[in-house]
């Protein structure tokens, strides 16, 4: 028999992957340490994260429902809004740090510099305090929400820029009262913002300029929260579920055409659709004006590609961000163009101690998904799951892209979308039970024995 030889695990980042990746290792007894060069635990929902990895501003509240978005071993208090705001999902995170003892572990004010494998294949890393420190396993939990990506344009602007990662409020980090503001980008962070600051009470003159416009749906149907009546099966084609949605959606006001907006150059779920309730409002309303993509900037001047123009003071670009691994060298691991192959979005072919979690856009939820992947990352950490052969690997990773990727459009943002409940439903019936096999045909044994069988550990 062979004992897999991960006996002291590093994760890179204390945000809700790295804090579910050690729950987990913890639950299968596997030593680890958490690098985190903040204060703090919650990454993107540490609102003014001192590392400068939080995109939450003042007013943020979460879009997907607390009933969609609990851990399956922890659940959100009853006591807390459909939507909640991100104070509370910090102090949510918080208990659960708390509850299952994860801040023991996590070493604050001590992120990774550099990260690299030794001759003998294990890992070398570089911490924040220059200290270089070996490791049998890595997983990287950093997050993709806080490395911004500006739109190009043609020319230059003689104004103000701001991107959305580092909008606060109408008065931080500038002021906006009685500006005239384009905000660039139509995803759920510029609905926000647009909405924000287009109020009267701050003076403002707000356009809405967009690229491939997007489907907007409610938070609200009938009085529930939108996402209680949305959920896939894979037990359809992905393309038929998506078809009847289109035909029902409609009768929910989602066409942006109807508020003055382009039309989308997609089907609706071909991209991720924008949530909001407030912006169809403040667009029929007359207080954001809709644009088309911008074509070419010019002074103060900013040319839209329908042939008009107008004079701004301000732009604020709410236009994604990259995914980036700043302790990598880039030809060892990157991601261009938001690309990056990896086996069940979790594996890089090749490198067999080596795990990311957290890097999907799953819809319609994140937090169950990436409690999913750190329990594989887990149960293979101890030898209970093993992984196919590499040209294996390298044929589902085309087959699931092909799956969760092949309707959506060409873009940065959905290169790593994926259909949660079909993700979960392939890991939990088919993906760990046959690298449970597999690790018995290779003669694993496990570190810390449970008597719980892989699909029930949380």
């Amino acid at each position: 028999m062979v004992e897999r030889a991960l006996r002291h695990a590093a994760i890179i980042g204390a945000g809700i992957s790295g804090l579910t990746t050690g729950k987990m290792l913890g639950d299968y007894g596997v030593p680890y340490t958490t690098f985190e060069s903040s204060d703090r635990i919650g990454g993107n929902w540490a609102f003014g994260n001192p590392n400068g990895h939080s995109s939450a501003y003042r007013s943020l509240h979460i879009d997907t429902s607390r009933h969609r978005l609990s851990f399956k071993d922890f659940p959100m208090p009853e006591h807390y809004p459909d939507f909640p705001h991100h104070s509370e999902i910090k102090a949510y995170l918080d208990d659960y740090a708390a509850a299952f003892g994860l801040l023991d572990n996590i070493e604050f004010g001590n992120g990774v510099q550099h990260a690299a494998r030794t001759t003998d294949g294990r890992w070398c890393v570089r911490d924040q305090r220059g200290d270089d420190r070996e490791f049998d396993f890595l997983v990287v939990a950093n997050g993709h929400h806080w490395d911004p990506r500006f739109a190009e344009f043609p020319g230059d602007f003689a104004g103000q820029t701001i991107h959305s990662h580092d909008y606060i409020d109408p008065r931080t980090p500038l002021d906006l009262s009685g500006k005239r503001i384009l905000v660039v980008g139509i995803g759920n962070s510029a609905a926000d913002i647009t909405v924000e600051l287009s109020s009267k009470s701050l003076d403002n003159a707000v356009t809405l300029s967009t690229r491939s416009s997007a489907w907007i749906v409610p938070k609200y149907i009938a009085g529930r929260p939108g996402d209680a009546y949305w959920r896939t099966t894979p037990h359809l084609p992905l393309g038929l579920q998506r078809k009847a949605l289109q035909m029902m959606m409609p009768l929910m006001g989602t066409d942006p055409t109807l508020y003055g907006l382009p039309p989308a150059n997609h089907k609706l779920f071909e991209a991720h659709p924008t949530q909001s309730v407030e912006l169809p409002l403040r667009l029929g309303s007359g207080d954001v004006t809709p644009k088309p993509n911008v074509s070419r900037l010019d002074g103060d001047t900013v040319y839209f590609e329908d042939g008009t123009s107008s004079s701004f003071d301000v732009i604020v670009y709410a236009t994604g961000y990259d995914i980036t691994f700043p302790f990598f060298d880039p030809e060892f691991v990157s991601a261009p163009g938001n690309h990056i192959r990896l086996y069940k979005r979790i594996f890089k072919p090749g490198i067999d101690n080596l795990a990311f979690v957290g890097f999907a856009q799953s819809v319609p939820t994140l937090f169950p998904f990436v409690e999913c992947q750190s329990r594989v990352v887990a149960a293979y950490a101890v030898g209970r799951y093993d992984l196919p052969p590499i040209d294996e690997m390298e044929r589902i990773i085309d087959s699931d892209q092909q799956l969760h990727n092949g309707h959506t459009t060409e873009s940065p943002r959905h290169t790593q979308q994926v259909d949660y409940f079909v993700y979960e439903h392939d890991i939990r019936t088919r993906e760990l039970p046959l690298g449970a096999k597999r690790a018995a045909v290779r003669g694993f044994t496990t570190q810390a024995p449970t008597s719980r069988p892989l699909q029930d550990i949380r």
